[in-house]
């Protein structure tokens, strides 16, 4: 079992393990043999500590020759995967039981001489094969695409030099040089940063960048985006400049353990190919013993000769296997997929269609799927009160309103005029559009106080810059220096904190605990707090001074900006909650505000956040036990992601997880469906999901749900539809050998009812419409199966029905005098007139007199093919030839078949309404009992 992605501590032991094993000195021995500290993890360490772990100098690096070696001990920093042999992967297709009975039936028809069968149903098995073939291919390309996220070259200094090298060479002990616009080759603990910002969206899917430290953190259990001295492998510098050593280097790194992750995820069948397995496997054994058994009793009491034995049995397991429910499956399946496609969700896998209908539980992650990813203004804080900001993102128009929602015209509010000013001055972010969308370009938080200006003022700020300083996370603020109608401002935006704190430094006495109380406010509502405020300076000033700052310095108030949730996403779960899923967040963010967001968009009631290192203390059955408490998972690594999905299965949940970035890729393989966002995606994470929303929205998930739900309904309406005529067929070749009769139908007719129905009427359910209310009633519980205990009474008396009165017919008909050929070819007209009643009884749980009759128009159309099929095989002399049919009069061949087909409608819908009316009674006498 693989340790967590965020625990560094396991990769040291394999370091070390390695050393021993070789009997050489190695570069971590000194790490606590003696003195215990070999528990201590890298961003604890000071730059001594680290120095003497990995044997190296912080200002020279390692030797080449030392670096050589370490490269010998080590292996090249490259991720490792292990190819599995495509002839391998295409011969395992075949290994399942809906293969085996196709199989069986393929032989058997061939064994009858039937060779279009035999040829339809083998090309159906290759079909299945290449399409999961192709599915395993697409999850180790996925795993290609991850070690393409390694950089191909970076600066590392060796005895004093800065060289450039391929990233191969990196060892464990080298010390590498960062800059804006490089990408991290390796796992590094940082010894020196300077401005340094690091986007490490791949690792904790949290977007905006993150800034670095050097000096060594305190804790051992300091989740992965919270580690501000270390940079990891795949990374990339968005500003500044720093330098790190090498602590782990190939499938040591973060990004290795997401790529072994990925790998180890075992891929399973979904729930609809587990149920169908298991019902093809109910259905082949009882057909088989059924079959046995049979033929034993007839050979011991010598019904038929053995030859005429023989064909009745082959002519039994033909007639009464439902070879065309794979294939009727895919089919549907197919069509469920079609439609999604339209809907801008692309499927890859067509159970993945119906699993969909099956999930309780959705994963998300919160940046850019539940928000927006637009870093939005939504509150203002000034002495002459707290404001609002309306409009959602960056291209939304806004207006500030008061406390009571009244609009409130800011222009007269000298406070705010003076913040909306400090705003767009001191930003250096700035937009363009792209497919009418408006793009950022800088940092996300100037990037909302751009926005909020653009927002109000509607058009683009003019600077009038004589000097600025940037931020810098050593000071927490930015200041830029302006010549305005002959004065010269000095606008100064930061931490609340620090800014006031320069106002005490230079004398003023600011109300403490009044900006205190709104700082707490918007922290607890999970929105970063950004202060801004102006002092006036000297005409001549020609540079910011930041020992000034803070004379006669005004603090005009305070922001606060968070990441705002999609308009349409709180509908979205809303209706997902109406249809029994719960929704879940994991993101790497901080968990107040993932809460926070999470109460926005009405989740759930008492929400509750639990954090990646609060994970990290809970066993396996611990996490599993208490998994349902939790709607937020907050500070999250990769194989944090991974164990949540693994203990919601464990608790019987059928899981969907939707990501976006590389970080997700484990648990998207891991869950019974992952959703991958198509435009914002990485190709790592489409290679590892089931399906691709192109759009990248939510709201897409529940039209996938409904359709999945639509497509299982079809589905079992296609099983329950195909079962019972396929035994009515078989028990007619039962009842003639139990009653020792002349068979009323020939095995070619029997090939011809399967193949004309697999032709035409089992596909018209793939047309029906979704039933109402079919997102009320709850995912479907994959335990129970396909078939209900009602669905197995109701096969077997519909069988029942058909069968006897096909024979009953037969014999009355043959005994007053009609030839076999005609009674065969009025037996087999009463079978295809009782499937085409049986299909309207089958179409939805409405009267089947009522709006709904003509709601699907392409039924009509296939009845009416197979009617002419059906007239072909009666009155076209070759082909009465080959199916032993004769050219029967109206009444008999037609009226007296429709008669009998409409009688076990009249019986099925007469059932269906007993059985509606007895289910709304239970849920009067249920809701009674509520209250």
């Amino acid at each position: 079992m693989f340790q967590p992605a965020g625990d560094i501590q396991a990769r040291i032991e394999r370091m070390i393990t390695r050393m021993q094993e070789e009997k050489k000195p190695g570069p971590h021995e000194h790490m606590g043999e003696n003195d215990g500290q070999r528990q201590s993890l890298f961003w604890e360490k000071t730059d001594q500590e680290l120095a003497r772990a990995f044997e190296t100098d912080l200002e020279r690096g390692l030797s080449a020759k030392e670096a050589q070696q370490r490269l010998t001990r080590y292996g090249k920093n490259e991720l490792l995967i292990q190819k599995r042999s495509n002839w391998i992967l295409f011969f395992k297709q075949f290994n399942n039981s809906i293969i085996y009975i196709l199989a069986l039936t393929a032989c058997v028809t061939l064994i009858l001489k039937h060779y279009p069968d035999a040829i339809v149903i083998s090309a159906v098995i290759i079909v299945n094969a290449f399409i999961g073939f192709f599915q395993e291919i697409s999850a180790d390309n996925a795993l290609d695409k991850i070690k393409e996220l390694l950089v191909s070259r970076s600066y590392v200094v060796r005895s004093g030099r800065r060289e450039l090298l391929a990233a191969q060479q990196i060892v464990p002990g080298d010390l590498v040089s960062l800059e804006a616009g490089d990408a991290v080759p390796a796992d590094l603990r940082l010894v020196s940063a300077d401005n340094l910002k690091i986007q490490e969206a791949n690792l904790t899917g949290e977007s905006e960048p993150l800034t670095k430290i050097e000096e060594p953190l305190s804790g051992k259990n300091v989740p992965l985006a919270e580690r501000a001295n270390m940079a990891f492998a795949s990374t990339a510098v968005t500003s500044g400049t720093g330098m790190g050593v090498v602590v782990a280097t190939g499938m040591d790194t973060q990004i290795g353990q997401i790529q072994r992750d990925v790998a180890t995820v075992k891929t399973r069948p979904t729930p609809l190919m587990h149920n169908l397995n298991r019902l093809g496997l109910t259905l082949s054994l009882a057909i088989v013993a059924l079959a046995v058994l049979l033929f034993a009793l007839g050979f011991y009491l010598e019904i038929y000769s053995l030859p005429t034995l023989l064909i009745s049995i082959i002519t039994l397991i033909v007639g009464s296997m439902p070879e065309g429910m794979p294939a009727s499956v895919s089919v549907v399946l197919a069509m469920g997929t079609r439609k999604l496609t339209q809907k801008n969700a692309i499927v890859k896998t067509l159970p993945a269609v119906e699993t969909l209908g099956a999930v309780d539980i959705v994963n998300t992650d919160k940046t850019g799927t539940l928000t927006k990813n637009e870093m939005t203004v939504t509150d203002i804080f000034t002495p002459e009160g707290e404001y609002q900001v309306t409009g959602v993102g960056y291209d939304a128009a806004g207006e500030i309103t008061n406390a009571a929602g009244e609009k409130v015209q800011w222009q007269q509010l000298p406070a705010i005029k003076w913040l909306v000013e400090i705003a767009g001055q001191t930003s250096d972010a700035s937009f363009h559009q792209e497919n009418n969308k408006w793009i950022l370009t800088g940092e996300p938080t100037d990037g909302a106080l751009t926005g909020l200006y653009h927002k109000l003022t509607g058009q683009e700020p003019e600077v009038n810059e004589v000097d600025s300083l940037p931020f810098d996370s050593a000071f927490r603020y930015s200041a830029r220096l302006l010549a305005q109608n002959g004065e010269k401002l000095l606008f100064v935006k930061g931490a609340p904190q620090t800014l006031l704190q320069l106002m005490e430094k230079a004398g003023a006495s600011p109300d403490k605990d009044y900006w205190k109380t709104k700082i707490e406010k918007l922290s607890k509502q999970g929105k970063r707090v950004v202060a801004l405020g102006y002092q006036k300076v000297a005409v001549d000033s020609t540079a910011v001074i930041p020992e000034n700052i803070g004379k006669n310095f005004e603090l005009v108030g305070l922001v606060g900006i968070i990441d705002p949730p999609r308009s349409e996403v709180k509908d979205a779960i809303k209706q997902l909650r109406y249809a029994g899923i719960k929704v879940k967040m994991i993101t790497g963010d901080d968990p107040n505000t993932a809460l926070a967001i999470a109460e926005k968009l009405e989740m759930g009631e008492n929400l509750k956040a639990i954090t990646g290192p609060e994970l990290e203390k809970l066993t396996a059955a611990e996490l599993a036990e208490q998994i349902d408490r939790y709607t937020v998972f907050a500070r999250t690594t990769p194989s944090d992601k991974l164990k949540i999905v693994k203990a919601q299965q464990q608790r019987g949940h059928v899981v969907s997880m939707t990501g976006d970035g590389v970080n997700d890729a484990p648990a998207l393989k891991q869950a019974e469906i992952g959703v991958a966002m198509g435009i914002k995606g990485t190709d790592v994470a489409k290679g590892s999901a089931d399906m691709v929303l192109a759009d990248d929205n939510f709201t897409t998930i529940l039209a996938a749900v409904k359709e999945g739900r639509h497509v299982f309904d079809n589905i079992k309406k296609t099983i329950r539809f195909l079962l019972p005529t396929s035994f009515a067929e078989g028990l007619i070749v039962v009842f003639s050998i139990l009653l020792d009769q002349t068979m009323p139908l020939y095995p070619t007719q029997l090939l011809w009812i399967n193949m004309v129905s697999a032709l035409t009427i089992q596909f018209a359910f793939i047309f029906e419409p979704a039933e109402t209310g079919i997102m009320a009633r709850g995912p479907r519980s994959i335990n129970s199966g396909i078939l209900t205990k009602a669905d197995v009474f109701e096969i077997a008396y519909v069988s029942v029905l058909i069968s006897s009165m096909g024979m009953i017919a037969y014999e009355i008909l043959t005994n007053q005098g009609m030839s076999t050929v005609m009674g065969s070819t009025m037996t087999l007209n009463i079978i295809i007139f009782g499937k085409i009643f049986y299909l309207f009884n089958l179409r939805n749980n409405h009267p089947v007199f009522s709006k709904y009759f003509f709601q699907n128009k392409m039924a009509f159309y296939i009845i009416a093919l197979l009617l002419v099929l059906q007239a072909g095989i009666i009155y076209l002399p070759f082909m009465q030839a080959v199916f032993h049919t004769g050219p029967i009069d109206f009444l008999y061949g037609w009226l007296l078949p429709a008669g009998i087909g409409f009688t076990i409608l009249l019986v099925t819908e007469l059932i269906k309404f007993s059985k509606s009316r007895l289910y709304d009674s239970f849920l009067a006498r249920k809701e009674l009992k509520g209250k």
